[in-house]
């Protein structure tokens, strides 16, 4: 079984650093550029992904009300061990509103209901509750009370009411990360590794990979919008 716990403050260094190692894992399952470990370009997202939660959770230990929140599952044999998080964004101006940035189960911890004790505790402290996840995901969250709004990008943006809050949101700004001297340096590295003409392959392949998500999640929407009028 396992234990959920509650943090509004950074998470000591054990457990922060199985988080950032689950988002680096998983980065296929949870991050909007859904690249596989076979595309060249995976490890600058990885490092990318990486990098954008710790500032999420370096964030915490700020006097901001609306900085990430982070939920844990722990292992109740072990409560070092991580099963499962999600990190979440309150919104600034409205107390009932937030905004789930990631979430993540261990592979071998699946199927035991983490992900869905994680979200309940999200909602019963924030029930106007919104995520975007990629067409294929939508009906496991369907299943635990959300429901599609709209096509955002290559997502389907999904929320427990019929509309969006308009409370803010304190996302952090990803260019800065793109531009760092470090991603530059990994996509040296990675031209140096694989060659210029494997580089520009793998970038039409991210794009073609977008373009196909996004296709996906807009002929969801659709869909779903079609049925809700039928009914």
């Amino acid at each position: 079984m396992f234990t959920l716990v509650h943090l509004n403050t950074p998470p000591p260094e054990s457990l922060k650093s199985q988080v950032l190692q689950m988002v680096v894992d998983y980065l296929s399952d949870i991050s909007p550029v859904s690249l596989t470990p076979s595309n060249p370009l995976y490890q600058l997202y990885q490092y990318v992904i990486g990098f954008e939660m710790h500032l999420y959770l370096q964030a915490m230990d700020s006097a901001i009300d609306s900085s990430a929140q982070l939920l844990l599952a722990l292992d109740d044999l072990d409560p070092s061990q991580v099963l499962g998080f999600a990190l979440y964004l309150p919104a600034q101006d409205d107390p009932e509103a937030c905004s789930l940035a990631y979430m993540a189960v261990q592979t071998s911890q699946r199927r035991r209901g983490i992900a869905r004790a994680l979200l309940q505790q999200m909602i019963s402290r924030h029930p106007h509750a919104e995520l975007a996840c990629v067409a294929s995901k939508v009906a496991i969250f369907e299943a635990m009370g959300f429901q599609v709004l709209a096509a955002q990008g290559p997502q389907v943006l999904m929320n427990t009411r019929t509309y969006r809050s308009n409370g803010l949101l304190a996302v952090q700004d990803l260019a800065p990360i793109f531009h760092s001297k470090e991603v530059q340096q990994i996509h040296a590295y990675l031209l140096k590794q694989h060659g210029k003409r494997a580089m520009s392959d793998a970038e039409k392949q991210r794009d073609r990979l977008l373009d196909q998500m996004t296709q996906q999640a807009q002929a969801l929407v659709r869909e779903r919008l079609a049925q809700a009028t039928v009914h």
